[in-house]
């Protein structure tokens, strides 16, 4: 594959993963050996927040309702319906059966929703409103009994005022004013106030990403969904506008945010690069966005679409635009992506906030081998079978003979057992 990089990412550095890596296996350890203590003591270290309880009551939470704006509460009910409405189409998709698969040999499998799931709703930088939506509708949907949600305290130490009340519409009653690592430790490892979960969803900051990598293996993860990412495909007919809208809207998420351009075309390229500049020096949060576009944005030329969807599916962003003449065409070469925008009227701001599908999707190349958050990441698919007599038979000369070439004894006793039995 043929390209010109006119901007390149800073890498991360081994040092910097090392760094990461041990700071969050530190506070996970005491987490785990000291439960409360130390959930307490890194709240007030990291929030100045050590409340006598973490735990946020029902009635608390329905203050929450009294104190939005009512525009505000109209458009968190439309994306609670909007994301409850896709997770529902999706559980729909999902069938359970049970069929001959050979003569006397019945197979199927059942859905099973998981009996906990934690949530973590981040709020750090910017409190997005609906992160809690996209994380607890799914689990609903999917028929989970437990939901638990943490949500990091404001300067207020309080919940944000619209993540809450999006808790308390969906009538999560669990709910912790708890953020960061020990956040995560807390559900994954639980505490003498917080009984473990099954399975910790949500995206948040390099450190709870790396949190859930550690933790995955004691609890089940969705994937890791850290700082946030969005790829743009450009032909010669992108608009540079919309194109660096789009991506300085990734990287005012978090200073680690990338943003990319991959184009056929040098000239959209380079007045990409010049509307970029124009744009961040009138967003309110060009602090943080520029930081983010000079340390981790990159702009790519190649010579094909072809191109451009392989340097794509090498990437695999977490979102990715299609800004093309004919965006459909290049579809059916994308692979790997969490989330997919088709056409230069669908920006991916348009999903984080109210659109439908979920915006918890996998960063740092995961999206090679996952999808993003969906109802079926809080369901078990799990199996069974039944045979009869004669396919018992069938199946245990079959195994004897296997587990004899693989000198597996008890296997083979198993089943031989049986074939004395039902063979005169």
């Amino acid at each position: 594959m043929n390209y010109t990089t006119l901007k390149q990412e800073v890498p991360v550095t081994k040092a910097d993963v090392r760094q990461l890596q041990n700071s969050v296996q530190e506070i996970l350890s005491r987490v785990q050996e000291e439960g409360d203590t130390a959930v307490r003591f890194y709240s007030q270290k990291f929030d100045n927040f050590a409340p006598e309880t973490f735990r946020v009551t029902p009635e608390e939470a329905a203050i929450a309702a009294e104190e939005l704006p009512k525009p505000v509460v109209e458009e968190l009910d439309y994306a609670i319906q909007q994301v409850g409405a896709f997770a529902q189409a999706q559980r729909d998709s999902m069938t359970e059966f049970e069929k001959e698969i050979a003569p006397g040999m019945r197979m199927g499998q059942r859905i099973i929703p998981v009996e906990s799931a934690g949530c973590y709703v981040p709020a750090g930088r910017y409190p997005c409103l609906t992160s809690a939506v996209m994380s607890m509708m799914p689990a609903k949907i999917a028929g989970v009994k437990r939901i638990v949600a943490c949500s990091p305290p404001g300067p207020d130490g309080k919940i944000n005022q619209g993540i809450l009340y999006t808790m308390w519409k969906m009538g999560v009653d669990e709910i912790y004013c708890l953020g960061g690592i020990q956040a995560i430790g807390a559900m994954a490892y639980g505490t003498k106030t917080i009984a473990p979960v099954d399975i910790v969803v949500g995206p948040g900051n390099q450190y709870v990403a790396e949190a859930k990598r550690q933790i995955f293996g004691t609890v089940g993860i969705d994937f890791l969904a850290g700082p946030s990412e969005c790829l743009v495909l450009a032909d010669e007919t992108g608009n540079a506008e919309y194109i660096a809208a789009d991506l300085i809207a990734q990287c005012e998420h978090d200073p680690h945010a990338r943003g990319c351009l991959v184009t056929t075309s040098e000239t959209v390229a380079q007045e990409t690069l010049v509307e970029i500049e124009r744009q961040l020096k009138e967003r309110t949060t060009e602090a943080v966005a520029r930081e983010s576009w000079v340390n981790k944005g990159s702009v790519v030329v190649v010579e094909t679409m072809a191109e451009a969807a392989d340097y794509a599916n090498e990437y695999a962003p977490e979102h990715l635009e299609i800004h093309s003449s004919n965006p459909r065409e290049v579809l059916p070469l994308l692979t790997n992506y969490g989330s997919l925008f088709i056409g230069e009227k669908t920006p991916e701001v348009y999903a984080d906030k109210i659109a439908g599908p979920n915006h918890i999707l996998p960063t740092g190349a995961a999206a090679r081998y996952t999808g993003g958050l969906w109802v079926g990441m809080f369901l078990k698919v799990i199996t069974h079978m039944e045979v009869d007599d004669d396919a018992s038979i069938e199946l245990a000369k079959y195994t004897v003979t296997q587990s004899t070439y693989e000198g597996m004894d008890a296997h083979r006793h198993a089943a031989a057992i049986r074939l004395r039995d039902m063979v005169d």
